[in-house]
This record gives C-alpha cells, sequence and structure tokens, in this order.
C-alpha cells in the first residue's frame, strides 16, 4: 500500500509504538483499508447509487485498478525516498519555533491542510494541472474508490508538493504522513455515496460527503467550488463554498472510462465533442460569441495547439455567468419601483 511504503522508514515522536509489538506505522494503512472497506460495504449493502448500474461497477473496476497501479509504480520508483530527503530538513523552516510536538503535528495538519486546498485550487485553474486532475472527475459516479481515482503524474507531483511543504515548514515528515493518514480517511470519507443525519451539522467544520458531491457536479461552476480535503472552513474563508444538489456527476463530455483509457486521458487536451451552443430566450445561438472569446483566449496563448476545448469551455463558463448576473439584474430592476 503507498502509505505503507511511505512510512516504512519513519519514526513518529513521542508515539513510536502503540504496544509491545505494535508499530504505528503498522497501524496506519490497517486503519485506512479498514475504513475503505466499511464505506463500501455501506455503499454496496444500502444500495446508494444503484450499485446495479454498470457504470458504477465499471467505476469501482477502474478505480480499484488506477489504486494497485499507482501503489506499484510509486514502489518501483521508490518516492518515499523523496519524504526521506525532506526529513532530513527538519529543525528549521515556519515550524521551529514550536517545541512542542503535539502542537507542531496540529500546526502541521492545519498547514498541510491549507497547502492540499491551495494544490486543488491550481489544478483547476492550470491548464496544465487540469490534464492530469481531470481524470478524478472524469468518475460518471461519485463512491468511495473515487478517491483513488488519480492519474499517477499527479500523484507524483503531490508528493513533491509534499516534499516541499515538509521542508518550508520544518515539520517531521512522519507528523506530515500521520496528518496525510488522517487526511486520507477524510477523503474515503467525503467520496463515499452516503448520506447520515447530522451531515449538514458536520459540515460546518469538515468536508462530508454532500459538500463534495458538489465539486463532482458536470457543471464547471459547481465543481470549481469546495475544494477542501478536511477541514471546510477554507472554502468558507476563501469565498469557494457551495451548497446545492448536482444534478449529474463526472464531466459532461466524458463517457465512463475503463483503466487504459483514464491513463490515455490523463494526457488529453481535448477531449469529447463540441458543447451544445447555449441560446437566448429568443432561440439565437450564443456559438459565434462563444467562437469570438475562444478566439480570443487562444490568441493570449499564442495559438498553442491543444486546449481549442478548453478555450471553448472557459468562453461559454464566461459568458454564461455574464448572462446569469444580467438576468438577476434585470429580474431586481424589475421589482425596484
Amino acid at each position: 500500500m503507498i502509505l505503507s511504503n511511505l512510512t516504512s522508514h519513519l519514526k513518529f515522536p513521542g508515539i513510536d509504538r502503540l504496544g509491545q509489538d505494535l508499530a504505528v506505522e503498522d497501524v496506519l494503512p490497517a486503519v485506512i483499508l479498514l475504513t475503505f472497506a466499511v464505506l463500501m460495504a455501506a455503499e454496496v449493502r444500502l444500495g446508494w447509487g444503484g450499485r446495479a448500474n454498470p457504470s458504477v461497477r465499471k467505476s469501482y473496476r477502474t478505480n480499484l485498478s488506477l489504486f494497485l497501479f499507482n501503489d506499484l509504480l510509486m514502489s518501483a520508483l521508490s518516492v518515499s525516498s523523496l519524504l526521506i530527503l525532506a526529513e532530513r530538513h527538519t529543525g528549521g523552516g515556519l515550524l521551529a519555533g514550536v517545541s512542542n510536538s503535539w502542537l507542531r503535528g496540529l500546526l502541521a495538519l492545519l498547514l498541510l491542510d491549507l497547502v492540499l486546498y491551495c494544490w486543488h485550487w491550481a489544478s483547476h485553474r492550470l491548464s496544465w494541472l487540469w490534464l492530469f486532475h481531470k481524470v478524478h472527475h472524469s468518475d460518471r459516479s461519485m463512491n468511495v474508490t473515487t478517491g483513488f481515482r488519480l492519474h499517477f503524474a499527479e500523484v507524483l507531483l503531490t508528493v513533491l508538493v509534499k516534499a516541499g511543504f515538509i521542508v518550508i515548514t520544518g515539520v517531521h515528515a512522519a507528523q506530515v504522513l500521520l496528518s496525510e493518514a488522517l487526511i486520507t480517511l477524510a477523503v474515503l470519507f467525503h467520496h463515499a455515496d452516503v448520506s447520515f443525519p447530522g451531515e449538514r451539522r458536520l459540515g460546518r467544520l469538515f468536508v462530508v460527503p454532500s459538500l463534495h458531491r458538489v465539486h463532482h457536479s458536470a457543471l464547471r461552476s459547481e465543481h470549481d467550488r469546495n475544494y477542501g480535503a478536511l477541514f471546510s472552513f477554507w472554502d468558507r474563508l476563501f469565498g469557494t463554498l457551495l451548497e446545492v444538489r448536482p444534478a449529474q456527476i463526472g464531466l459532461r463530455e466524458v463517457d465512463a472510462l475503463g483503466f487504459v483509457e483514464t491513463l490515455k486521458f490523463g494526457f488529453t487536451y481535448a477531449y469529447g465533442s463540441t458543447p451544445l451552443p447555449l441560446r437566448l430566450h429568443s432561440g439565437q445561438s450564443l456559438e459565434p460569441m462563444i467562437a469570438e472569446a475562444a478566439y480570443f483566449r487562444a490568441e493570449k496563448r499564442g495559438f498553442m495547439p491543444g486546449f481549442e476545448m478548453f478555450d471553448w469551455l472557459a468562453a461559454e463558463r464566461e459568458i454564461e455567468e455574464r448572462m446569469n448576473v444580467g438576468r438577476i439584474n434585470a429580474g431586481t430592476a424589475r421589482r425596484t419601483p
């Protein structure tokens, strides 16, 4: 398992062992696997999301295949050495003045969650990061295995981000991995296709399934929200929180993908057919306006090939948002005496 590979060479100051023959680095992977099994059993037993749906079964197979592939690749490339290298830089950094290991661990958890929020936000805003991250959003059904639906290039880049985080903050690598274990449990939880009493109340502090389901909406205006991994207050603080019930999950232009198709999809800039054009209430198509806006975006980039679909979707979203603002303003003006 990935977490087991990363923890095998690390020590947890002050909490190295939970018992005479039980080490922390042995327990964390087991806890994560147990949590995954419980959530998956809840999905299957309670029947949320329609387990009989072929696309859902395909989602399970694809996501678990990606998890095993990424695990093997991470082991083959010895990615854990990046964190071991970063561990040598502990003792300095932003948190060097925090002597209490538990307080430093709490700060590490908060800061890591904030860094992952920013990294997630950037993965939606920068085309070269969205290239890989869109694999995660291509799942047509959101379930506990969707948390494993990551392109290997994004996994490698994320490890580099975490290694840089250790160097900058000076936090012990083991404390980061303990924080990462908690965040991993949160990721499995908020991807699960479950609902429970008190979910909305819990969502005031933590990311819950109903909040993250918005992030997997097929509408770009909705899936560009709710970036948090563990705590939901980052989205509240930065104004990216949205609480709605999405009508559709996945990417509108992408059908259910298999394992090999998903790997290829991570290297594909343009995908799907040209979206259906927006229309005014009069029935007049807005396609010429969208095409002009997309051309302007391509011109600013020097007409670099491979971004055609991204330019079109960004232009469509911009015009759609302006139309919505115009309708709201018009409605307000009509109600004003």
